[in-house]
């Protein structure tokens, strides 16, 4: 890619855009190097959702930057003006299985399937 092309928008998304999705969006920006704009967003979050702190805790100890990571809905890429996707993963199998919002541009997908680290009844030592 040369330096004058614009980095690919790539969208990932899970159920309630708290862990995985988000822990994707930061890793992708920090190693992307400027080739991608990564973002992520979930199907259906919860009210007042908010990133998994114990994510935050993983990419911060990681040196990543977690400034700007917010919990939000896949319905902010999906109206006029928002930015236009160039590939769109789903990283949660129920994600994967939902009707999505028609993308402008009909860019790629993919499903790359991560077990939740943030679910079961495990310890926060065991989580992270």
């Amino acid at each position: 890619m040369s330096d004058n092309k614009a980095p690919l928008n790539v969208l990932f998304l899970c159920t309630h855009n708290s862990a995985r999705s988000i822990l994707a969006e930061a890793l992708l920006n920090d190693m992307g190097q400027g080739l991608f704009k990564a973002y992520s967003a979930g199907s259906s979050p919860r009210e007042n959702q908010q990133p998994n702190p114990l994510g935050l805790q993983v990419l911060q100890k990681a040196g990543v930057s977690v400034d700007g990571l917010r919990s939000k809905s896949w319905d902010e890429f999906a109206v006029p003006g928002a930015p236009h996707m160039d590939l769109i993963i789903t990283v949660c199998d129920n994600a994967a299985g939902e009707v999505c919002p028609f993308w402008p541009g009909h860019p790629a997908t993919a499903h790359w399937g991560y077990p939740d680290p943030s679910e079961g009844d495990a310890s926060d030592e065991a989580k992270l």
